[in-house]
């Protein structure tokens, strides 16, 4: 196999284990199932995986289990601690207090009756934290989507340098001819739980069209079908990650709805990454489900 076809072979491995991940994250995760799933070896699931992500399956694995947790307790309000355990792959709630203490230096419980405030101060700068009242005006619509199939690129962080790897995924779509295809974006991490450097940001294009393009540069996955709230947005780099604080800190717990484990993501009409004016339009999901 040519060095070029190993490394598309290692990147696919190592994203479809991601997106397994994130799917099956309220179960026990065993690296032998998922390497049997994606056909390779145990070993080099392992070796693949830390090539491609930068750190190890197991570390991922817990680092996403928790950031989820942080979240789910502050959006779920009505869910029980050990349910929230059991939605993040814990089997027992001591396994899951130790962990959570050891991630974000307190018990979930204090975690969820104010607590929090002081570690997301931590993570979110003025201009992220802006305009909260702006948002207070925003109602969503509520939807019911299809999975949807996209291909995509992972980006390691919420930050500027995003923009690297739309470019990357404009020069794909240039190169294959490919003149309408539908911007998303996708947000794996609550960018008030976990420090936008280590959030895991995945660039995606849905494309119309009938060539088949599995052999190309680009890996191919799914964005989650199910219940949706979607909310208009407009504005520069900075005011997404403001929008995502306020649905999943204020509008998630009083509305009535509670999240899943599934990403948020935004649907651009307006790629900010991309424009000569640094400015997006869109519409932002947030997985829900109601009683």
């Amino acid at each position: 196999m040519k060095k070029k076809e190993t490394l598309q072979r290692h990147g696919q491995i190592a994203n479809d284990a991601m997106h397994y991940i994130v799917e099956y994250l309220d179960t026990d995760i065993q690296a032998g199932e998922l390497a049997e799933v994606l056909g390779v070896s145990v070993f080099h699931l392992h070796r693949i995986f830390h090539e491609q992500m930068g750190r190890s399956l197991y570390q991922t694995i817990q680092s996403l289990r928790l950031q989820k947790a942080g979240s789910l307790l502050l959006t779920n309000p009505h869910t029980t601690i050990s349910e929230i355990a059991r939605m993040c792959g814990y089997s027992s709630q001591s396994s899951f207090l130790r962990a959570f203490k050891g991630r974000f230096g307190q018990t979930p419980k204090v975690w969820r009756r104010g607590g929090h405030r002081e570690f997301v101060s931590r993570l979110f700068d003025e201009k992220m934290d802006r305009e909260q009242d702006h948002w207070q005006s925003l109602l969503p619509r509520i939807v019911r989507l299809p999975a949807r199939p996209v291909y995509y690129l992972r980006h390691q962080g919420y930050t500027p340098a995003i923009a690297q790897t739309w470019q990357k995924i404009q020069s794909w779509l240039y190169t294959h001819e490919i003149e309408t295809a539908t911007q998303i974006g996708v947000y794996h991490d609550n960018p008030a739980v976990t420090p936008l450097d280590a959030c895991h940001y995945v660039a995606c294009v849905a494309v119309d069209s009938r060539e088949d393009l599995h052999d190309s540069d680009l890996s191919v996955t799914e964005i989650p079908g199910g219940l949706y709230a979607v909310f208009e947005s407009a504005g520069e780099y900075g005011d997404i990650l403001g929008l995502i604080k306020w649905v999943y800190h204020v509008w998630l717990p009083g509305s009535g709805y509670e999240t899943t484990t599934a990403p948020s993501f935004t649907v651009f009409s307006k790629n900010h990454f991309l424009s000569e004016d640094g400015r997006f339009e869109g519409e932002y999901y947030v997985p829900i489900r109601y009683g």
